[in-house]
């Protein structure tokens, strides 16, 4: 089949290798470079873990998702992949890290469960006394995103894919299986892959009753000098208790210690607008984390990124078929750790047609 994808974010890149590879004539469009700095996928990295709520499904997933990554390490030749485990911090009685606590017992998987002093002891940028407890587990740490899209972009040429960096996709005619691009030209396919992020309500804006676009920000820090070693063998934070809804990466593949908080996100009517930091917009991440953490004040604000995602109302991931078209959106704040996976998925789905199996697996639905 002639396969088009749109967007080269992970699902575009997974999509389109595990579709090259398998034969199909396979075009990737993207509007920027490759990775793309403006995409949820283009920062330097994203975290995966086996912790989800018992309840989500996604942890029934998560599974498939280290699977498809080590396929994708072995085609490599490498693992861009920094497995420093995790931490989750609880402040408040059923807060996410206890969610988190009750998914990795359900699960069987390897934990280290201990109160907020030992917390402080180890991880000596952290408050003690406000912490509940917190538990960690060798079973998480940081995808390297830049280096990821790099590798799947040789993976998808040495396979018989076309990449097109910096070519917009205007206008999608689902029925007859054709991309019209900003300078006019045609793309004709049997099928059409959609994984444009924030930017699939531009093609498809009736899937505004499904999606809405959020603008957020991460910010990038340097910790006071007496920290700095502390923070270089830390795992990766999940959350940080409470109703802070925070997650941290710390120092890793090239890239500095990063921040961010879902409390920090407004619907936004454009991806393409307001992309640049706000003044004040990195401090205001970063004091969203006093408590459970010290000092702060003494962080130095390095860089502050902004993000455009898509959430659905109950951030699941969304799939549907559309005519030719199979549209995928997996942000809703935690879909790069299944990237890999979903690749695979939109292959069975297009060589099959059966996108409701698609669906049904994105939704994380039992069956």
């Amino acid at each position: 089949m002639k396969v088009v994808v749109v967007g080269a974010g992970i699902s575009g890149l997974a999509s389109a290798w595990h579709l090259a590879r398998r034969g199909h004539a396979v075009t990737l469009v993207e509007q920027g470079p490759v990775p793309n700095p403006l995409s949820a996928s283009g920062d330097h990295h994203r975290i995966i873990r086996r912790a989800y709520g018992a309840a989500s499904g996604y942890a029934r997933l998560i599974g498939e998702a280290y699977d498809a990554w080590d396929e994708l390490w072995a085609a490599l030749g490498e693992a861009h992949y920094d497995p420093r485990g995790f931490l989750c911090l609880s402040r408040a009685p059923g807060d996410e890290a206890e969610t988190y606590l009750d998914g990795m017992r359900a699960g069987g998987y390897p934990l280290d469960l201990f109160d907020g002093a030992e917390a402080a002891r180890r991880y000596p940028f952290l408050d003690g006394g406000s912490l509940r407890f917190g538990f960690s587990s060798p079973d998480g740490g940081a995808l390297l995103c830049r280096p990821i899209a790099a590798g799947l972009a040789g993976l998808i040429r040495a396979a018989g894919g076309t990449i097109r960096e910096r070519t917009k996709a205007a206008s999608l005619d689902a029925a007859a299986g054709a991309v019209m691009l900003e300078t006019g030209e045609r793309l004709a396919a049997d099928r059409i892959v959609v994984t444009a992020g924030a930017w699939v309500l531009k093609l498809f804006p009736k899937l505004a009753a499904d999606l809405t676009t959020y603008r957020t920000a991460v910010v990038y820090l340097d910790p006071p000098a007496d920290l700095r070693v502390a923070w270089e063998a830390a795992p990766v934070i999940l959350d940080v208790g409470g109703e802070t809804d925070g997650y941290i990466i710390p120092p890793t593949g090239g890239a500095g210690l990063k921040f961010g908080s879902g409390l920090h996100k407004e619907r936004w009517p454009d991806a393409d607008a307001g992309r640049a930091a706000r003044p004040g917009e990195g401090a205001e991440v970063r004091d969203l984390f006093a408590p459970p953490f010290l000092r702060l004040d003494e962080y130095a604000v390095r860089e502050t990124v902004s993000c455009a995602y898509t959430f659905t109302a109950d951030q699941r991931f969304f799939g549907a078929q559309i005519g030719r078209a199979v549209v995928v959106s997996a942000c809703s704040g935690h879909g790069y750790k299944f990237g890999a996976a979903i690749g695979r998925r939109v292959a069975d789905a297009v060589e099959t047609g059966d996108a409701d199996a698609l669906r049904r697996w994105l939704r994380a639905e039992a069956g």
